[in-house]
């Protein structure tokens, strides 16, 4: 099994590229998320409800899409960093058979707190469906595995 490593403040460079990451959007994802966040809205897992109120199907909310963000960021910067501050904007919706690819870059550094920005955004075939902003707090030299 392999460690996570934990990116070092130090090693992070404004402009570097995260590597993408695609996820699947399944109908399970979707009614399994609202559910584990306790949003019981009808148009995230009964498709007749939501096809009535003008969706072609039951999307993604916005918890599960902040989620999201989150894992990828995290992924990246390893089990060490601290998340200060999310902030996202949701455009298209994730429905169904469709997939999310998330891409992002390292917009800025803050030396004092050793935070680090991200710019994210995360794409389906219809467009934007999230974008906005993480702010993480990196360790500053090496961190013991």
């Amino acid at each position: 099994m392999t460690v996570p490593r934990t990116r070092t403040y130090d090693e992070v460079r404004v402009g570097e590229a995260l590597p993408g990451l695609s996820i699947p959007v399944t109908r399970t994802l979707i009614v399994a998320t609202a559910l584990a966040s306790r949003d019981y809205q009808d148009v995230h897992h009964d498709p007749d409800l939501a096809r009535a109120r003008g969706s072609r199907d039951i999307f993604m909310n916005i918890l599960t899409s902040n989620g999201l963000v989150d894992r990828y960021v995290t992924e990246w910067a390893g089990p060490a960093a601290v998340v200060e501050a999310i902030r996202i904007r949701l455009g298209a919706p994730n429905h169904p058979g469709d997939t999310m690819l998330l891409t992002g870059a390292v917009t800025a550094k803050s030396d004092g707190r050793r935070r680090v920005e991200i710019a994210v955004r995360g794409t389906n075939s219809l467009g934007a469906h999230v974008t906005g902003t993480v702010a993480v707090r990196l360790p500053k030299g090496a961190v013991a595995s």
